[in-house]
Order: C-alpha cells, then sequence, then structure tokens
C-alpha cells in the first residue's frame, strides 16, 4: 500500500534525526516505528488471547487440592467484596455448594 502523509514539521525533524542515527531511510524508520507501536492484528491478538487462556487452564488441571480450595477462597472474596448484587463467579469449578 502507498500512502501519502504530511508530517507537521516538529515530527518531520524528528524522523529525519532518527533516520540520520540509524543510518537508515526516513521511510524504513517510519515503517519500523509503525511496525513497533501499532496493535497487532485482531487475528493475531485473539490467537495470543486463546493461548494465554489454554495456558491457565492447563496450569489449573496441575494444582493442587489445597491451591485450588485458595483459589476459591479468593474468588468469594472478590464476589462478596463487590457493591454489586451481580456476582462475577457464578459457578466455580470445585465449588462444594
Amino acid at each position: 500500500m502507498s500512502m501519502h502523509i504530511t508530517l507537521p514539521a516538529h515530527l518531520e525533524t524528528r524522523l529525519r534525526q532518527e533516520a540520520e542515527r540509524h543510518g537508515q531511510g526516513q521511510e524504513t524508520v517510519a515503517l519500523r516505528v509503525l511496525d513497533e507501536h501499532l496493535p497487532p492484528a485482531l487475528d493475531e491478538r485473539r490467537a495470543e488471547t486463546v493461548a494465554l487462556l489454554r495456558g491457565w487452564a492447563k496450569e489449573d488441571e496441575s494444582l493442587s487440592t489445597v491451591e485450588l480450595a485458595a483459589n476459591l477462597k479468593v474468588l468469594k472474596a472478590v464476589d462478596e467484596d463487590r457493591p454489586s448484587d451481580r456476582k462475577l463467579f457464578l459457578v466455580l469449578v470445585g465449588d462444594p455448594k
């Protein structure tokens, strides 16, 4: 994709200085800055989120009974401390209730 952007003078100066500092062209530096600072594509973020959730689920599978009980205690405390009547943790895995 080709794009034309009119930069304010202060950004043009900063871009030129950064390009000179790295011995690169201004377009190369601008592309690097965009790539480093734009959020990942939606599909990539979804994949990262799914991987994180799967990792947590796998960690949960290896918890001891004592660790599970401690987790339940924390979740119940969070719900009890909420000013809202709407609870966050309606069904707790391993909850004896």
